[in-house]
């Protein structure tokens, strides 16, 4: 949607600020230490310049929340509390459960990324078989040419700081830290969640095939409405990585932590129906609020310390 940066720039919600805890030292996917700038915006800290970035807030008063290109994000763009650099250098995610959504048909806020491939280059249609997004490496060699990309890996290594804890016992403490979005489904999005009454939070993913039910899998405790507290999931303000990757018709999910072994599920997509000639992927990061029968103010914010989105040549 189009938006008002002076408006923007100007926005102020009612949301406290949570503090991060974590390790005196963070390091990526690759092991090595992440090293950022707190007096930085984060396009500064991070490579934003093909991302777009959708907030809910309505400054244009569509009814719809705003979507900032890649242009205005990779300037340095910064709305605290919604999205801004924390005192460690992160970049915040905050998302409230009220504000205006991305469309009709969305249920849910959120504060998240869009993986934009033309990098500002606005001769180059969002949606589609462009240059502005990716293909399996299973389509047509002539799909392939006209993409931005083949298969991918997204990096993030992140905390989650806060979930909600008010509203409907099937959707407290839901959130999506990370997807992979096609044409219309999603071949995976990834889900952070920690019950009220829980110390510890779940993770656990979703593969869409474009026919046919869902696919849950669990990949650290459980996602289940009533999960007693595992003493092996997630901590609130535990800094952790994930990876994404799409080899073909192979999806991979892996959750790094330090001193644990990695926890990797894997999901054979190869009847999931992505390898048709129109089904075009982007990555997704941030944080999707996933509850929206809570208190108005209730929320849901993640910081990333790494975000790296990488794919194959055509």
């Amino acid at each position: 949607m189009l938006f008002s940066v002076k408006k923007l720039m100007s926005l102020a919600l009612i949301i406290s600020v949570v503090g991060q805890i974590q390790a005196e030292e963070i390091r990526n996917t690759r092991n090595e230490v992440i090293k950022l700038d707190p007096t930085l915006t984060p396009a500064k800290n991070f490579d934003l310049s093909d991302w777009s970035i959708s907030l809910p807030v309505d400054t244009n008063k569509d009814g719809i929340a705003d979507n900032i290109p890649e242009n205005y994000l990779s300037k340095g763009l910064t709305i605290s509390p919604i999205f801004y650099t924390a005192t460690d250098g992160g970049m915040v995610f905050t998302a409230p459960i009220d504000g205006p959504k991305t469309s009709k048909n969305t249920k849910y806020t959120r504060t998240e990324l869009r993986e934009m491939l033309r990098a500002g280059n606005l001769r180059v249609k969002t949606k589609g078989i462009t240059k502005n997004n990716w293909v399996f490496s299973t389509v047509k060699r002539s799909v392939r040419k006209k993409s931005g990309g083949v298969d991918g890996t997204l990096d993030a290594t992140l905390a989650v700081n806060h979930v909600t804890t008010t509203g409907d016992e099937k959707q407290v403490g839901r959130v999506i830290i990370g997807q992979i979005h096609a044409k219309d489904d999603e071949p995976v999005r990834l889900y952070y969640r920690k019950l009220p009454e829980n110390k510890y939070g779940a993770i656990y993913i979703a593969h869409e095939p474009l026919t046919g039910d869902e696919q849950w899998y669990d990949l650290i405790g459980s996602r289940a409405s009533n999960a007693k507290d595992d003493p092996d999931g997630v901590l609130l303000n535990e800094v952790f990585s994930y990876r994404i990757h799409v080899e073909g018709d192979l999806l991979t999910v892996t959750i790094m932590r330090p001193g644990k072994a990695d926890v990797v599920q894997e999901v054979d997509m190869s009847e999931s129906g992505y390898n048709k000639s129109d089904q075009y992927m982007y990555f997704k990061a941030g944080v999707y609020n996933q509850n929206n029968t809570g208190d108005k103010t209730d929320y849901v914010q993640a910081t990333f310390y790494q975000l790296e989105n990488n794919h194959k040549k055509r």
